[in-house]
């Protein structure tokens, strides 16, 4: 008798040791937990540091240690790099600027003057990369002035429609030169969000821009009553790896320089500071660019 109790005490001491060595490592877990939140969110520099004096927790708290440390430096060196770049941008479009616009002013000057057949191919040629090379110049300032832009900018109850419908009647011209047969279908009933005008007929243009320019045939744009907004168009020139990546800046389809590769990637960014969602798909040699607010 005396030694079954023995056992049984040992057990239940057993037990009782084993539980607080768990409720140790599950306090310590969640203060791991809520500490590495706390240090991925507000990007500091600060360590793991919990209250347990268990050996293997702390070892994880120090490998983990470890990992931010590192990660805070790669972080730094892309925010650093990232700036560099936004700044580059724009320091090159402001130079550009200048003497494209001399350029485009002596090729004026030249229009009226009298010119052999032969010199008005050349000037024309030269004019149509001239106005090119602005038109991508402006592109990239454009682009650096919205990734600088504060992103708590104004927001205000806009109609989705009206703003669409604005959006497409600007491209109108454009539309019916590319031949494309267009097809709107937009709700009666108004959607109303609260958005930034200015920012949300940005993303419209940008993507109807770049469907004009590498549309098959057609356009079609569809807007729900739910705020989903589906730009389509049949594009034999993408694949599913290409609609990946429509949205990465500097990407083109072509490399024929019709475009920087930056529309899309304003779009994305804009959307995303609305805390709206944008993505791409790719069926039947269809593209399918979807928004929803």
């Amino acid at each position: 008798m005396f030694w079954l109790i023995s056992i049984l005490s040992l057990l239940i001491s057993i037990i009782i040791i084993l539980l607080v060595k768990i409720y140790i490592m599950k306090k310590s877990a969640i203060e791991i937990k809520e500490k590495l939140s706390e240090k991925l969110e507000s990007d500091t520099n600060t360590l793991i540091d919990i209250s347990s004096n268990d050996k293997d927790m702390r070892n994880l708290a120090e490998s983990l240690n470890v990992q931010l440390k590192q990660l805070n430096e790669e972080r730094h060196r892309f925010q650093l790099g990232d700036a560099e770049l936004k700044e580059a941008i724009t320091n090159i479009s402001h130079d550009l600027r200048t003497p494209l616009t001399t350029i485009c002013g002596y090729l004026d000057l030249l229009e009226q003057e009298e010119k052999s057949e032969k010199v008005n191919k050349y000037l024309k040629i030269i004019s149509e990369r001239t106005n090119a090379v602005r038109q991508l110049t402006d592109e990239m300032l454009r682009y650096s002035i919205v990734l600088s832009e504060d992103k708590d900018f104004n927001l205000e109850d806009v109609i989705v429609n009206n703003i669409l419908e604005e959006s497409i009647s600007n491209f109108y011209a454009d539309i019916k030169n590319a031949e494309l047969i267009p097809d709107i279908d937009i709700c009666y009933k108004k959607v109303h969000r609260m958005l930034n005008k200015n920012a949300l007929m940005r993303i419209f243009s940008n993507i109807i821009s770049n469907a004009i320019k590498y549309s098959d045939c057609d356009l079609k744009i569809v807007l729900t009553e739910n705020c989903n907004i589906i730009f389509s168009n049949k594009s034999e020139k993408l694949n599913s790896v290409s609609v990946f990546r429509l949205f990465d800046r500097f990407y083109t389809v072509e490399t024929a320089g019709k475009s920087t590769g930056l529309g899309l990637s304003i779009a994305k960014h804009l959307t995303e500071q609305m805390n709206g969602n944008i993505y791409a798909s790719y069926k039947n040699d269809r593209l399918y660019i979807t928004l929803h607010f």
